[in-house]
């Protein structure tokens, strides 16, 4: 479940900016359900929501929220917008399995560019520069690196663990996709793990959709694989 959940839930520069920036996002909030599922033997199925909406203070909301009878996953990005920026403030995540729960938090200090960390309760501060993103926020930012006509391949600086990594995709093509939503051409994007890389992940933007993710799919290197495909959605 830990796999599956951290596994489907998971470019260009943007400038540090202050905690509050454009007051609207450049794409429409929106609540999407997704359905999943989980080829390990026996098939596992369930949904997942993903949402984007405002709080009282003018910030966003970018979250992912999934549960099963054993175990839940809630993930959290705070951010604020510059134009077709992302720029998050708070990131947060929990994960529960048999009552057991692990949660880290975020804090992004742009004008000492720096993150604090607390993981498990154990904090830490780490440097960052610009365009540092959080393991969520980057997928926002990559729907809006689409919609503005960016070609590839896209890079995104990851603030992750107490350490600064590094995530890159490839646009692969133009595919067709048959959704429980209905059918869409969509763009097809590779996430680029290296040459000796043994999983393998896809990504499918709808542009019809404002460039809403439709499918996601990873397989792992003994063959298993998780997907997510859209299954309804609104926008406000």
């Amino acid at each position: 479940m830990q796999t599956l959940l951290k596994g489907l839930l998971s470019a260009a520069l943007l400038i540090s900016m202050p905690a509050y920036a454009d007051s609207s996002p450049p794409v429409q909030p929106f609540k999407a359900t997704y359905t999943s599922e989980w080829d390990a033997g026996i098939a596992l199925t369930g949904e997942v929501e993903r949402s984007l909406s405002s709080t009282p203070e003018g910030q966003w909301i970018f979250r992912t929220y999934a549960s099963a009878m054993i175990a839940s996953i809630d993930e959290k990005s705070t951010v604020t917008f510059n134009q077709s920026d992302v720029i998050p403030q708070q990131y947060y995540y929990q994960k529960t399995v048999l009552g057991k729960k692990r949660e880290a938090k975020l804090a992004f200090d742009w004008p000492n560019m720096s993150v604090n960390n607390d993981i498990d309760k154990k904090p830490w501060n780490m440097a960052i520069p610009t365009a540092t993103q959080d393991k969520l926020s980057y997928q926002l930012q990559m729907r809006l690196d689409l919609k503005t006509g960016k070609k590839g391949p896209l890079s995104y600086k990851i603030a992750d663990g107490g350490r600064l990594k590094e995530y890159n995709f490839n646009i692969i093509g133009n595919e067709t996709i048959q959704s429980p939503l209905g059918e869409y051409d969509t763009i097809k994007v590779e996430m680029d793990r290296g040459p000796n890389a043994s999983r393998e992940t896809y990504i499918w933007y709808a542009p019809a959709l404002d460039y809403m993710i439709v499918k996601l799919k990873q397989i792992e290197g003994d063959g298993t694989v998780y997907a997510l495909q859209l299954k309804s959605m609104k926008t406000f």
